[in-house]
């Protein structure tokens, strides 16, 4: 049976923005500038000024945005980078990909975002920097993190995959920290028409050596003076995101009401838990998390009744196969394990109608009113 909600409705949104989008791709099919067009230093304009910050340096896609901000830093065999165990797997390999170590770190139970607190103590001396994850869009604790970080003297770099037009105290997500690394993921709530990223930051060296990496290390053409990538945002993606770039303020405002109401509808449910707010944080709500001991059990049980949903993440980044060296066996990180078994995300994106919403409670509400907790 096909879904009656999708779990995120692109179809939608595109219908919402066709003609703008059909009219900026022609504008660059008429140029012919594919390849770090003027497109793409508009939307970097745009999306720095957006996220309050000096400069925007897109690259090619989320995990790139990551690797890329940690090569400028010098990151590199026998550095340590903590990372918490509770992201998409991208997060560690950006680390791993420069042949450094991922310094994995549990998730505070309520807010599954990094513990501070675990973070300082996985401090050593071979410790390069920390990635704090605004995981669903909501922005870590980053009083904490800025306060660790500036006592060890090393770089944050900000996992705002997630969390376009987040906030933590007044401040944009991937504004605080040294760096911000950004994807633009087709289901973010700014994505692309296929993959992108983005770095944001302050440090107008940090900057110029981002634009040398993502173009094969050359300042001028045919020039390399470092080895770098082949990381360029296209043209044709920097045009669309500068369409959706415009939006994206009044969805994150539509995915807020959207989340207000299922914490309002299912308010009081027993065996029914939500993720924590964090003090200070603005969320954008990326994901809509719900949290239950019967999580697979009730995924099915909306799955038949015509609500799709997503599982983010099933197994946390030090159980998976790909970081079986690090040693980590199943119990070190209790609470990322814990927020791997029990979270279900619901249905969430700008153009969710009331009805579709009413479906997703009505349904859940089913579940538990015939499936009581114990």
């Amino acid at each position: 049976m096909s879904a009656k909600v999708p779990f995120v409705d692109l179809k939608a949104q595109y219908r919402s923005i066709e003609p703008e989008i059909k009219a900026a791709l022609g504008a660059v099919l008429e140029k012919g500038d594919y390849i770090l067009g003027s497109a793409v230093e508009a939307f970097e304009k745009d999306f720095a000024a957006f996220c309050r910050s000096r400069h925007a340096v897109s690259v090619d896609n989320g995990l790139n945005a990551l690797r890329l901000a940690l090569a400028a830093l010098n990151v590199g065999p026998g550095d340590e980078v903590i990372v918490p165990a509770s992201t998409y797997i991208a997060t560690a390999l950006a680390v791993s990909s420069l042949g450094a170590k991922p310094v994995l770190v549990d998730c505070d139970a309520g807010t599954f975002n990094i513990d501070a607190k675990a973070a300082e103590r996985a401090l050593s001396k071979r410790t390069k920097a920390v990635i704090p994850v605004h995981l669903a869009g909501q922005p870590a604790d980053m009083d904490a993190i800025m306060a660790l970080a500036k006592d060890a003297d090393i770089p944050v770099v900000e996992d705002a995959a997630q969390a376009h037009g987040a906030a933590y105290r007044g401040k944009p997500a991937g504004s605080i920290g040294r760096l911000g690394c950004f994807s633009f993921y087709p289901g973010k709530n700014l994505g692309a028409y296929g993959d992108g990223g983005c770095v944001v930051t302050d440090d107008d060296a940090l900057a110029e050596r981002l634009r040398s990496l993502r173009n094969y290390g050359q300042k001028v053409k045919y020039e390399h003076v470092e080895k770098g990538l082949n990381a360029r945002l296209d043209t044709l993606q920097a045009a669309v995101l500068s369409v959706k770039l415009k939006r994206l303020a009044r969805w994150n405002e539509e995915r807020a009401r959207h989340a207000a109401r299922y914490r309002e509808l299912l308010a009081g449910i027993p065996g029914l838990d939500f993720q924590a707010p964090q003090a200070g944080a603005a969320h954008v709500y990326h994901l809509f998390y719900v949290e239950t001991d019967r999580r697979d059990e009730l995924r099915a049980h909306l799955k038949a009744a015509g609500v799709d949903t997503g599982i983010h993440y099933p197994k946390p980044v030090h159980l998976q196969p790909a970081y079986a060296d690090l040693g980590l066996a199943p119990g070190a990180l209790p609470n990322a394990e814990r927020h791997a078994r029990r979270t279900l995300s619901l249905p969430m994106f700008a153009e969710l109608s009331q009805r579709q919403l009413d479906c997703v409670v009505g349904a859940l509400k089913d579940f538990f009113a015939a499936k009581p907790a114990a």
